[in-house]
């Protein structure tokens, strides 16, 4: 048994098996689930929040089932809508593909953006070229999810519709692609993706499985066209592959693109300037006449700069993959050129990748972001507003309509400073995690038909302009208006009542204005009558607490007084309960004897008038 062969089966046995399964892909506009003819499962269009499906013109001109369908987002859908989707937090390759193909029979390609994340990722501009117009184009990023959704966002430019056809959401290894060196939160968006010496392969072309769902394009049309390039292939396996943290596939290196005569191969990139880009190169020694360190040596020049010196055998030996990349800081030039340059033999090369390394944008706070999400339910805001995705991110694009975002005091989040929805026939309440957005400074919900209390927490320390008139609202007027910066207060035509505080009623006399007229029962300040002397705000008042607490005090006296009384009448000898037995005998007796003494006394009267004698001894 070769030597070789037993590192490959080491190898395998130390591979670390692949331990992300988080896979979305999405037939966008497709009704039904299935199964692709490479085993890879799509679900019917979901996750959405808005548009309407619809069918490309030619579906015959494309080949995929998910290619064949799409979603629209029309502008009564609102200007921004998202694809929003629940995975665990990690990293992400996320492939879109994109067609029109005059599906709304108007010869019209739409001119939108689309953000991954709150970052801007892609612009199409009216006209797309024909051949993306009518057969579609897949692009694709690598980002970090870090809130447990991913979404993927679409802005209208003027009134036109953003389309997508399907879309593919994919766990991958977080370590990839240098991340702990480019930035854990840098965004990879793909600039070209080429495999060298074959066709274009990968998942939903071929069965050359990709772990992380990539697809390779020939590099036939970024080459520069020299007429000495040669494919080489092999059928052996190549060693190292599939190996954390990129996973990437054999196949990548079993074929290669050299130049015979010891010619210089060269790439052009198209590319967006002012950008920092990472060019990611893959090798790997196939021919089986390389036997030593130093028989193909050449040098990898990336915009006319000499940055690497290689020698693929002497880094890995032979048949075994290898990968290097570059990184190229705010360029200025545009197109991108990689040369490989010859200095012994023929310089040979596998793969090559190139990515826009694009910093994420700044995101709402995530308290704010709660709070926006709940008063986009408890307000009842209707679709044609936008209301999808990170309410203030991209900070390229309009926040969502009627709220306004800056930047807050740490300058490292978007916070949400204006409210601006009145006359928009919104018919629901205002929640209470409206506390949430500590940075507001001005609220118009006008002319609507809210209903419900006012929250507590709506009276926050930075808002000073605040206008709820026109609408329903019941209850009371909150304390904590009366502790803020208030200098606008239009609460007019409601249904409030209670007693409205001092400090409140005050704005209009330091210079402010507030309007409290046409309520139900507000009371308690000029202009309005005054409060009911046991009511104040819908509950019982102070004096009315105190009124009837010295009530109840004078009641309890009265009460404890009339007993003292009745106890000092019955005096200390009036008990409530019977006489010992001996006391009740003796009393008895007593009884006894006088009433025998009386009829003794009686009787003797009686026989002095006969004339007996009068004179009786003692009874004893």
């Amino acid at each position: 048994m070769s030597l070789l062969f037993l590192l490959s089966l080491l190898l395998l046995f130390l591979s670390t098996p692949y331990a992300y399964d988080t896979a979305f892909r999405i037939d966008c506009g497709g009704a039904d689930n299935f199964t692709s003819q490479f085993n890879q499962s799509w679900i019917a269009d979901r996750f959405y929040t808005g548009g309407a499906p619809a069918i490309v013109a030619e579906p015959h001109n494309l080949l995929l089932p998910q290619e064949k369908t799409l979603r629209f987002f029309p502008i009564s859908s609102g200007k921004k809508n998202c694809y929003l989707v629940n995975v665990p937090s990690g990293r992400y390759f996320i492939r879109a593909f994109i067609v029109y193909d005059n599906y709304d029979s108007e010869l019209h390609s739409p001119s939108f953006d689309v953000s991954v994340e709150g970052t801007l990722v892609f612009s199409y501009r009216s006209p797309w070229p024909e051949d993306v117009s009518k057969y579609g184009a897949y692009s694709d990023v690598l980002a970090f999810v870090n809130d447990g959704e991913a979404d993927v966002c679409f802005y209208s430019i003027a009134t036109d519709a953003p389309v997508i056809s399907s879309l593919e959401i994919i766990q991958i290894d977080p370590l990839s692609y240098a991340s702990s060196a480019i930035g854990h939160d840098t965004i990879l968006v793909n600039y070209g993706r080429l495999t060298c010496g074959s066709n274009t392969f990968g998942p939903g072309f071929t069965n050359d499985r990709d772990m992380f769902g990539r697809s390779w394009q020939s590099d036939s049309k970024l080459r520069v066209k020299n007429s000495n390039v040669k494919a080489m292939s092999t059928l052996r396996n190549i060693l190292s592959t599939n190996q954390a943290h990129n996973y990437f596939p054999n196949h990548l290196y079993q074929t290669a693109i050299t130049v015979k005569g010891g010619g210089r191969l060269e790439y052009l990139f198209p590319v967006d300037t002012r950008l920092d880009y990472l060019v990611w190169f893959h090798f790997a020694e196939i021919d089986s006449t390389v036997t030593a360190a130093g028989q193909r040596v050449f040098d990898i020049y990336i915009n006319q700069k000499n940055v690497s010196r290689m020698d693929i055998f002497k880094e890995v030996g032979g048949f075994t993959a290898f990968e290097w990349y570059y990184t190229i800081n705010n360029l200025n030039s545009t197109p991108l050129s990689v040369k490989l340059v010859p200095i012994v033999g023929e310089a040979l090369i596998s793969g090559l990748e190139n990515y826009a390394m694009v910093p994420p944008d700044l995101a709402t706070l995530p308290s704010e972001v709660t709070a926006m999400r709940a008063l986009k339910e408890s307000l009842r805001v209707p679709d044609r507003m936008g209301w999808n995705g990170d309410p203030c991110a991209p900070s390229t694009w309009d926040a969502w309509e009627g709220v306004t975002c800056h930047l807050n005091q740490a300058k490292n989040a978007l916070v949400v400073t204006q409210l601006d929805l009145g006359s928009q026939g919104l018919k629901g309440y205002i929640s209470e995690q409206i506390s949430l957005l500590t940075n507001l400074v001005s609220v118009n919900l006008s002319s609507n038909s809210l209903e419900g209390t006012l929250p507590s927490g709506i009276g926050q320390k930075s808002l000073a302009k605040l206008d709820l008139s026109g609408n329903k609202f019941t209850g009371t007027i909150p304390e904590s208006l009366s502790s803020s910066n208030l200098q606008l207060v239009l609460l007019n035509g409601n249904e409030l009542e209670g007693r409205v505080l001092e400090e409140l009623y005050s704005i209009g006399v330091h210079g402010g204005v507030i309007d409290l007229s046409g309520n139900k029962a507000l009371c308690g300040v000029p202009t309005l009558p005054a409060c009911s002397f046991f009511w104040e705000r819908g509950k019982l008042s102070t004096a009315g607490k105190i009124a009837i607490g010295l009530s109840c005090g004078v009641v309890l006296s009265v009460l404890i007084l009339t007993m003292y009384i009745c106890w000092i009448r019955r005096g200390k000898n009036d008990y409530d309960f019977g006489l010992p037995h001996d006391l009740m005998s003796l009393a008895a007796k007593r009884n006894r004897y006088q009433r025998q003494k009386s009829l003794m006394l009686l009787e003797m009267e009686s026989q002095n008038a006969n004339g007996f004698p009068s004179t009786l001894s003692p009874l004893t």
